[in-house]
């Protein structure tokens, strides 16, 4: 029996349903309140699918229907009808992440309640103590976020408004039917026609001409993926490979192919059916059996979900090894940035396989096209932020006030576009550190009143000696201060913690006006900046990859950590760099770097073997190279012109290599790279053939020896 005063409520949930929509209720008043009501609705009818998200357990709930937010990736996949947010109670906030995630799962005629205070905004809320680093406590944070989406939530008609102890605002809905999926797919599998295409192209994929697959969230591309690789192993196929960021970014792919083919099962992260095998591989497993030619070759396919969410030079090394392969990423999702996939993937693709075919899926499955909830879960958490347009007026550098851009709606999202379409791992919670994060500084080139490029920063360390000590003890672990940390922890430095490093959290250039030395300009007066303030160190952290490496040393910046394991979402080492801004950052910097190219070959020639030569032969490059001795010259050139076993000179060939890069040969030489991988990295003969594709160790060996001559005839 529906109450009173949730009749109006209910019709208009009737109304969304007709329509194949969805809907956003902002209920707001004290938190007992705001439960009650919410548990009202709750039990007010008999609900498919609902799901209560809060940091604990509420009474009247079944455990099976609760989650917390920090668990909201586990129902990524799934279907609700019915979501409660609890962004009210004493002990639970607002999670950007969940909301989007979840709000992806609601169905058709669903709703979602958000719980929060009447005056929410007025401080941060209980989830801002994921940005309470060390020592700000949460009540000394900004919460301009929160005061941004309260602003857009009264401004917005599309919102179902709802005060705790009143009746809920009925919602004007427009008159026309609502479009319905598509009747004449032609496909019994498939619920749209885009869903349909995007299948038939699956299966039909062609040696070198990659397919990539792109869509908004809600259209159906995992599930594409899944029934394509149910007509393969129908077909015959004997395996399939499958890679994402994380396992439950393809939970709707093993789905289809259980209810599709309910001969087979799932054994772990594969699905068997007779002789037939769909088996899923995370990034860094994926590439290392690349690496080791386990995996690739002729007639293998590979599909990639969330491409966005992973390094372009893994996917440049899977589009290397797999003739058949299918890059599928999301457009505007919570997570990954499928435009900055498209500025920059798209276009080594056109590079290397210029035959590649995009495709792109836009009919709505689990709502209809206009739906009110998309659009606003859209721009609350700004999932279509772009860049704005290039412009080559006159650039103005401004250290930007985020009072001020929380407050200005077209220069946060162009703003924030910015640094979607730069990096592959942007989400939701990013634009919240961006606007209330501590110690967040944010600086741009503007021509006008449009950012061309923008330079996000922030402060850490300032660690006592005493809490210092622990933490490189491991005895404590503050929150916060990543870089600090890690150098104190892994490093063994106590100094990188009581210093004070300025780390650059993000740096964008708009796409049109990349290489004309806009980056360079705002790192120049970052540090120019950071001479006059209580700042040791400049630093950045981020994957190592061959061009990234070579911009950051071209601003001086020099390694002083590398992680030892490639990091399960991207693929890559963590790299850590910095540069010196004070008398005390010298002294550090150069013990960091010492200790760091003291490290190098031992970890090269055991924990880093599997570094890509290049990123190895960059790192080598920043240590000493003296000219080789007389004797090494000899074995140089007893290796090059006669007959010496190469192993037999070692030594004098890894001196030449490091003497090389010294000089100024560019770390991608084809030479050095052979060089490195088997002087520094142990790789054998055998290796060296399957990489070079030689027919045995013997060609392997000649080539080796080709290469010393090379290096050694830039010495004369």
């Amino acid at each position: 029996m529906i109450p009173d005063r949730l009749a109006s409520l209910e019709e208009t949930r009737q109304q969304l349903g007709q329509r194949r929509w969805r809907g956003l209720v902002w209920l707001t008043g004290a938190a007992d309140a705001c439960r009650r009501e919410a548990l009202a609705l709750w039990q007010a009818r008999t609900w498919p699918q609902p799901l209560w998200v809060s940091a604990e357990h509420p009474e009247g709930i079944e455990a099976s229907s609760w989650l917390p937010a920090s668990k909201a990736r586990m129902r990524l996949g799934g279907e609700q009808d019915l979501v409660v947010v609890d962004a009210v109670s004493a002990s639970s906030g607002f999670d950007p992440e969940a909301f989007g995630a979840l709000s992806g799962t609601l169905r058709a005629g669903g709703l979602l309640v958000l719980m929060t205070p009447a005056d929410w905004g007025a401080g941060p809320d209980a989830d801002y103590r994921r940005l309470a680093e060390h020592p700000w406590r949460v009540e000394q944070l900004t919460a301009h976020y929160l005061v941004r989406l309260t602003r857009l939530l009264h401004a917005d008609e599309r919102v179902i408004r709802w005060r705790a102890g009143e009746a809920p605002r009925r919602l004007r809905l427009p008159e026309a039917p609502a479009a319905g999926l598509a009747t004449a797919v032609g496909d019994a599998d498939c619920l749209t026609l885009d869903q349909a295409e995007a299948v038939t192209r699956l299966t039909r994929l062609r040696r070198r001409r990659p397919l990539v697959l792109t869509a908004d969230r809600g259209r159906g591309k995992t599930a594409a993926l899944g029934i394509a690789c149910a007509r393969l192993l129908a077909s015959g196929e004997p395996r399939i490979l499958v890679t994402a960021p994380r396992p439950a970014a393809v939970a709707a792919l093993f789905e289809r192919l259980e209810a599709l083919c309910p001969g087979g099962g799932r054994h772990g992260q594969d699905f068997v059916l007779d002789t037939g095998r769909v088996a899923f591989l995370a990034p860094d497993e994926l590439t290392a059996l690349v690496r080791r030619g386990e995996v690739g070759g002729a007639g293998q396919w590979l599909l990639v979900d969330e491409a966005a969410a992973i390094p372009a030079t893994l996917l440049g090394e899977w589009l290397e090894a797999f003739p058949r392969i299918a890059f599928a990423t999301t457009v505007h999702g919570y997570e990954g940035s499928g435009r900055g996939f498209a500025l920059r993937f798209c276009q080594r693709l056109e590079r290397r396989t210029p035959e590649w075919q995009p495709c792109h899926l836009s009919t709505p499955i689990r709502w209809a096209a206009g739906d009110p909830l998309e659009a606003l879960v859209t721009r609350l958490l700004l999932l279509d932020a772009e860049p704005g347009e290039a412009r080559e007026a006159p650039l103005t550098m401004r250290r930007v006030r985020r009072a001020e851009l929380a407050e200005d709606e077209p220069r946060l999202s162009t703003l924030f576009g910015l640094l979607v379409q730069a990096h592959y791992r942007t989400t939701p919670a990013d634009l919240r550190r961006l606007l209330d994060g501590p110690g967040v500084g944010i600086v741009t080139l503007e021509a006008g009143e449009s950012p061309q490029a923008v330079l996000v920063t922030t402060d850490e360390g300032g660690f006592d000696a005493g809490l210092a000590e622990r933490v490189a003890r491991g005895e404590r672990r503050p929150r916060g201060h990543l870089m600090a940390q890690s150098l104190a922890a892994h490093a063994g430095c106590r100094e990188a913690l009581e210093g004070r490093l300025r780390r650059v959290l993000r740096i964008a250039v708009h796409p049109d006006r990349r290489r004309r030395g806009l980056g360079r300009r705002l790192l120049e007066a970052e540090r120019e900046r950071a001479l006059h303030e209580p700042v040791d160190l400049l630093g950045a952290s981020f994957g190592a990859e061959p061009a990234l490496v070579a911009f950051w040393q071209a601003q001086g910046l020099r390694t002083v950590r590398l992680g030892l394991t490639r990091e399960t979402a991207t693929g890559e080492h963590a790299l850590m760099m910095v540069a010196p801004v004070s008398d005390r950052g010298e002294r550090l910097a150069a013990e960091l770097q010492a200790r760091f190219q003291r490290q190098l070959p031992g970890l090269l020639a055991f924990e880093l073997a599997g570094l890509e030569p290049e990123v190895a032969a960059a790192l080598l490059a920043e240590g000493e190279g003296p000219v080789p001795s007389p004797g090494d010259l000899r074995d140089i050139d007893d290796v090059a012109f006669g007959h010496r076993e190469p192993a037999l000179a070692r030594p004098a060939l890894q001196g030449l290599v490091r003497h090389a890069l010294a000089s100024g040969l560019a770390p991608d030489d084809d030479d050095l790279r052979l060089l490195v991988a088997w002087a520094f990295q142990g790789a054998g003969m055998a290796r060296l053939a399957r990489g070079l594709k030689l027919s045995g160790q013997r060609q392997a060996t000649a080539r080796l020896r080709q290469a010393v001559a090379a290096l050694r005839a830039r010495l004369d």
